[in-house]
């Protein structure tokens, strides 16, 4: 081990330790300040002993493990011990989606006479569609807002729950959180509280991938 410690990580591996960062974060284990250095630090890491110490004081397993010094060269991408199985058949995921603060859509809401959550709807599944291959895509979202619009909070939380789960991960949301918009809108704070933990929740995934 302390041998192979000089040699130098892959793009695939660095990607793995800033995803494992980012899980530390959601997981209440680092702060914002410490998120962002720890993040910049695995980017610009160049051996396995630069990794290795953004790793000293969490618990868990190293998101990435030296190479046998001979033999033939590892796979590019090797699932973490514990992974479950259907994330070491799953196919690469796409590009991550944007992290959105929840403070600052709210008042896009207000001041478009709540348009925004059109263009809200739009991106997020988009991403989410793009990113996994799966859900409503952006179009649909889109549609579905102007037809049924309050479908669109139950399928919004319903996909970012999925998003959770296929990481390995429990659901921070699901369908059911959308009971906060409806008939939660009756109690007026209803909205905000649905919109503040599905957005949370959505952003906590992106984070977990390496988004800021």
């Amino acid at each position: 081990m302390t041998t192979a410690r000089h040699l130098r990580v892959s793009d695939a591996e660095r990607q793995a330790a800033a995803a494992r960062i980012g899980s530390a974060w959601a997981e209440g284990r680092l702060d914002d300040a410490e998120y962002d250095r720890r993040l910049e630090q695995a980017f610009a890491a160049v051996t396995y002993a630069d990794l290795d110490q953004l790793f000293t004081d969490l618990p868990g397993p190293r998101p990435v493990a030296p190479p046998p010094r001979y033999g033939p060269p590892a796979p590019a991408f090797r699932p973490m011990p514990g992974t479950p199985v259907w994330a070491r058949n799953w196919c690469t995921p796409g590009r991550v989606g944007q992290v959105r603060g929840t403070g600052l859509q709210m008042l896009l809401f207000v001041v478009t006479f709540g348009i925004w959550g059109y263009v809200y709807f739009f991106q997020t599944h988009d991403e989410m569609k793009r990113h996994t291959g799966n859900g409503i895509g952006g179009v649909v979202a889109l549609l579905v807002a102007l037809v049924l619009w309050m479908a669109s909070p139950f399928l919004l939380s319903h996909e970012v729950g999925q998003l959770h789960e296929r990481a390995g991960r429990r659901r921070p949301v699901s369908a059911l959180t959308g009971l906060w918009f409806f008939p939660g809108i009756l109690l007026l704070v209803g909205p905000i509280i649905w919109f503040a933990l599905t957005n949370r929740a959505l952003n906590d995934h992106w984070r977990s991938l390496g988004a800021r």
